[in-house]
């Protein structure tokens, strides 16, 4: 198995025109340099402001065009009224499952007692989940969520409704700079998550005569509640 490798190699490098010797050293120090300087690619002029409030109302505008709703709050304590009043007005029930993220542990639930809130992965068998982002790309208005104990990845997916929790402070431009901070994530905890859901307003698909058909594939509804902890 290890000849048969080497010999395959060897043609890919010979048609590539490397060779062996200071020609092959000289592309593997290319190809080290390049993964790790991390080279940025063209970022788009919209996504290139630095300024917070700019941010946010850059999101804001394209989660509107992807049918994704949004709203400001000031602080955690507001995060149970703002849940309870989107789930009235859409007239959803007043059940949430959510996953133990600190951000959302932290929030006095108690202050609406209306609200049914538990934790935990999901089997489907909620209407309506509430997640933790990692972080926002205002570019596109994506939203990053990792997988974890305290981040389920089947609330990203089987509810019709999720409600998503983005602090300001971790919004970003371009997406490279989401990278970045899962990068520097990744040097502070000591490995990656098993998984990185990018999610950009509810699930939809074109397939059948081109026609768009909302919560295809995961939540026919995604609201986006931004904290302003900057």
């Amino acid at each position: 198995m290890s000849a048969a490798r080497d010999q395959i190699l060897g043609h890919i490098r010979r048609s590539l025109g490397r060779g062996e010797g200071a020609e092959a050293a000289a592309a593997r120090e290319a190809v080290d340099a390049r993964l790790t300087e991390r080279p940025r690619g063209l970022i788009p002029e919209r996504a290139r402001t630095p300024d917070p409030d700019a941010l946010v109302a850059l999101f804001q505008e394209k989660a509107a065009r992807v049918d994704c709703t949004t709203q400001v709050i000031a602080s955690l304590d507001e995060l149970p009224d703002a849940v309870a009043d989107y789930l009235a007005r859409e007239n959803l029930p007043a059940e949430l499952r959510m996953g133990a993220h600190p951000d959302l542990t932290a929030a006095p639930w108690d202050s609406r007692p209306t609200l049914s809130v538990s934790t935990g992965p999901t089997d489907g068998s909620h209407a309506v989940s509430v997640a933790a982002a990692f972080a926002g790309a205002a570019e596109t208005a994506t939203l990053a969520l990792l997988s974890g104990p305290d981040a389920p990845t089947t609330l990203n997916f089987l509810p019709e409704s999720e409600i998503v929790l983005l602090r300001k402070s971790r919004l970003v431009g371009p997406y490279e700079d989401v990278w970045r901070l899962l990068r520097a994530r990744n040097e502070e905890a000591g490995g990656l998550p098993r998984t990185v859901n990018l999610i950009t307003g509810p699930s939809r698909t074109g397939d059948i005569e081109q026609t768009i058909e909302l919560g295809a594939h995961g939540p026919l509804r995604l609201h986006v509640v931004i904290l302003d902890d900057v």
